[in-house]
């Protein structure tokens, strides 16, 4: 019978949907982080030419990752207002040990011998523009990011999200329920204002010598895609308290807001 509570309880099972789409979206972007894409071009538009500390030819060349991002520090903001600070540092945590463990899976898949007709011949269609000559190559070049990356993705996306929940709930503290979009958007904002940098410090500065006024060039056009992204998803932050309170009612919702305050 305690089980059977439990799963229809609406409240824990929104926590699981909640907690399964953030560490979803967390793995798939680490994975998909490899590919480099022109923000520019994907609109239909000439590469941006930005110079900035010097360093000149910065556009906004972002990762595939950048896409998922934006949704991940949604959800935090959303785990944060109904469930409280331990329940996304739990979720942070449990992220980073299912994103390690993942890679660590791949790196032994890499290290499997290649069965010969999958490696030199399954990438051979008879279209050339398609072939790939060496699945097995192919398959370790995109699938073997450098650890320094991940390490570095990882330490900022635990600060940013330790850093995301002090200043939601500090700012919380001086507006009570009201101005959502304040606490959400503004903690958003300030997070990944240090994100953007301690990324790029640990897989690049310290991980492979780039020198620091590129760090702090690309960290800083990459800021202005996050900024940007933060404004334009706020309504996403509305649409999801309207959905979750219509799912709870109102006085359950307002209860675990409450509690999740303190």
């Amino acid at each position: 019978m305690a089980i059977q509570s439990i799963v229809k309880n609406k409240a824990f099972l929104l926590f699981v949907v909640l907690a399964g789409f953030f560490i979803a979206n967390t793995i798939v972007a680490e994975f998909v982080g490899l590919k480099i894409f022109s923000l520019e071009k994907l609109f239909g538009a000439e590469p941006l030419n930005i110079s900035l500390f010097g360093v000149e030819g910065l556009g906004l060349n972002l990762t595939a990752g950048a896409i998922l991002w934006p949704v991940v520090f949604i959800m935090t903001d959303i785990i944060n207002e109904y469930y409280g600070v331990k329940a996304v540092k739990l979720l942070s945590y449990l992220a980073v040990g299912i994103v390690f463990y993942a890679f660590f899976m791949v790196y032994g898949s890499i290290g499997l011998p290649a069965n010969d007709w999958w490696q030199f011949e399954s990438g051979i269609t008879s279209d050339p523009s398609t072939n790939i000559s060496d699945m097995n190559l192919a398959f370790n070049k995109v699938m073997g990011q450098g650890l320094w990356i991940i390490v570095g993705s990882m330490i900022a996306f635990l600060i940013g999200q330790i850093l995301d929940v002090a200043v939601f709930h500090k700012i919380k503290s001086y507006t009570g329920e009201e101005k959502v979009w304040l606490r959400a958007t503004g903690s958003t904002l300030i997070s990944q204002l240090v994100d953007s940098y301690v990324v790029l410090l640990v897989a690049f500065w310290i991980g492979a010598d780039w020198d620091l006024t590129r760090i702090l060039a690309i960290g800083t056009v990459n800021y202005f895609y996050k900024f940007g992204m933060a404004i334009l998803l706020t309504p996403l932050i509305y649409l999801g308290h309207f959905l979750i309170e219509n799912y709870l009612g109102k006085e359950v919702a307002d209860q675990m807001k409450k509690e999740a305050s303190m």
